[in-house]
């Protein structure tokens, strides 16, 4: 169905449709540029994984690259680029995604391409051993001999959460991934790896019905796949304030970090915690820093946001917003946390102008614009995908900006009293070196006469 153009903001025109098999199709006819950007996004990612199983969607995004029956490794790759194509893919919390751009006149090679390998990708011992390996190798050279390793997105939300979907390590256990077999990834690809789970976007120079013809004559027959599990990633309310101190012997300088659960996405307060976020971590004005870096020198940067491992709308379950800094060791961490309390305490106490308002929903907007990425198309195929799978409605995409354009400054006080509350919030402590703590060792150095 086409979707009706908007008076203001973002219109992008629309046909979406599916496929007696279940695929969701999305088509952004876009001539503008003589490209064409193709995604195919999976309904399955970290949160998805079962027990035993960390880490196994993302080894599985690497095993899918493996090609297909008529396109075998490495002959995948050539036929992309041959055609004057890239291509690439992630795994987040609730998808895993392909993505590519090519001349238009190479769509149909691409989707014929992109057909196949859902239908018949190539998992093999060989293929699958050989991916294991680069996937633990990730994960000494990004987490393990790395400092400060991602723990805002890795360790921190395994505190803050008590559902085990929303709360093991995404990247993977070591001895998971080495338990895990060749028959296991068959299961999971039958299992996810369906037309009924998935979403296909097509965005640029091509004509919408010619495509939607091949998209049928190339996908339509792949079988739609079993029922999908039920699995219940709900979070239960957070009722105390949680605290916990994790030891990082290849860091440096101590970190403090703050995650408060998120309001449920697409309600008004999400739009607010939105323009919260905005307010006190983006930019250069943003109040944490100027409070923590600027006014108190405590370290260079303040870091955060709303799902760290997407963007704010690309994500389908519980959520937090993280703050974090990589502070001075003289300064102990009960003085750095007391200092976040006095910016977000403000936030709670009174509305804020409506020029500062105005200003935070400014600089999303730049900032979302900014991304949408128009010479890819990869940050609005990214929307697209997002919204019609988890919404069955790519055309929130024109609507973004009504969400922002209700939050007032009372909304925002509200919003800040009630998901801003030490009870709703957990803080990790990160020790650096031998793990005593910062005060303890302050103290040592003293007694020594240092």
């Amino acid at each position: 169905m086409a979707q009706p153009a908007t008076d203001d903001g973002l219109h992008i025109p629309l046909r979406y449709e599916r496929l007696d098999n279940g695929l969701r199709v999305v088509l952004a006819e876009d001539h503008t540029v003589p490209t064409a950007t193709v995604a195919v996004y999976y309904g399955v990612g970290y949160r998805n994984e079962p027990r035993g199983m960390t880490g196994f969607a993302h080894l599985f995004e690497h095993l899918f690259f493996a090609g297909s029956d008529n396109l075998p490794e490495p002959v995948f790759y050539y036929y992309i680029s041959n055609m004057g194509g890239i291509a690439n893919g992630s795994t987040r919390l609730d998808f895993t995604n392909y993505f590519g751009v090519v001349p238009a006149n190479a769509l149909d090679a691409y989707l014929w391409a992109e057909a196949d390998r859902m239908a018949t990708p190539t998992i093999n011992l060989q293929n699958f051993q050989r991916e294991r390996d680069v996937v633990r190798n990730e994960i000494f050279v990004n987490v393990i001999n790395q400092p400060y390793g991602d723990w805002t997105w890795i360790d921190l939300p395994m505190v803050a959460n008590e559902n085990w979907h929303n709360a093991h390590n995404f990247y993977g256990d070591l001895s998971d991934l080495d338990a895990a077999t060749v028959a296991d990834a068959r299961a999971f690809f039958e299992q996810y790896y369906t037309p009924r789970n998935a979403v296909l976007v097509v965005a640029g120079s091509f004509d919408s019905d010619d495509t939607l013809a091949t998209i049928n004559r190339f996908f339509g027959d792949i079988p739609a796949g079993p029922d999908l599990p039920d699995i219940d990633v709900s979070e239960p309310p957070q009722r105390a304030e949680k605290h916990s101190v994790m030891t990082d012997p290849l860091a440096t300088l101590p970190g403090l970090a703050i995650a408060y659960h998120m309001p449920e996405r697409g309600t008004p307060e999400y739009f607010a915690m939105i323009l919260i976020d905005q307010i006190l971590v983006r930019g250069g004005n943003a109040r944490l820093r100027r409070r923590l870096v600027d006014d108190l020198g405590y370290g260079t940067a303040v870091s955060g946001g709303i799902n760290l491992l997407g963007n704010v709308f690309n994500y389908d379950g519980p959520m937090l917003w993280t703050a974090s800094i990589i502070h001075d060791d003289a300064i102990a961490p009960d003085a750095v946390l007391g200092e976040f309390d006095t910016v977000i305490e403000a936030l709670r106490q009174e509305p804020v102008s409506a020029e500062t308002l105005a200003s935070a929903r400014s600089k999303f907007l730049t900032e979302f614009y900014s991304q949408l990425d128009y010479s890819t198309r990869f940050g609005v195929v990214d929307l697209l995908a997002s919204f019609a799978l988890f919404d069955d409605d790519p055309g929130r995409i024109n609507r973004i900006e009504d969400g922002f354009e209700q939050v007032t400054p009372d909304l925002i006080l509200e919003t800040a009293r009630t998901w801003l509350r030490p009870e709703n919030r957990t803080v990790l402590e990160l020790v650096p070196g031998d793990g005593r703590p910062v005060a303890a060792s302050a103290r040592s150095a003293e007694e020594a006469g240092q």
